[in-house]
């Protein structure tokens, strides 16, 4: 089988073990953890043209463990948004749906995001 150019692509035993390992780490149950107040909260979230999805996780024992996920098919009109406001999108809903995990955190939450445009909410703000 050949992919581009002169290179030969070949199925052998390490291509068929991480095969392997893909499908299995695929069909496993993710296990939620239950989130204490001591442990630091990571809120991930992104947006497409058509949905927003997150991730919550906590740190504990050194690991980051998720609590909840959640994901929403965006509206005819959100799905208008420009991508930076699908992104804040993502962030206020996610927010929102999780402040009784959030609000009583003894430590600062993390927000992840991947889009560079949002890079200026990164840095606390002065607002009037």
């Amino acid at each position: 089988m050949q992919l581009t150019g002169n290179t030969e692509w070949t199925w052998g035993t390490a291509q068929n073990q991480a095969f392997q390992q893909l499908k299995k780490q695929m069909v496993e149950d993710v296990i939620l953890t239950i989130p204490n107040r001591k442990g630091k909260f990571r809120v991930e979230a992104d947006a497409s043209n058509g949905a927003i999805g997150a991730i919550l996780s906590q740190q504990q024992e050194g690991r980051w463990r998720p609590v909840a996920f959640m994901s929403k098919a965006l509206t005819a009109m959100e799905g208008n948004y420009e991508i930076y406001n699908k992104e804040l999108l993502a962030i206020m809903l996610t927010l929102s749906e999780w402040r009784h995990y959030l609000m009583g955190a003894l430590e600062d939450v993390e927000i992840w995001m991947d889009h560079q445009n949002l890079q200026y909410f990164h840095k606390p703000q002065k607002l009037n």
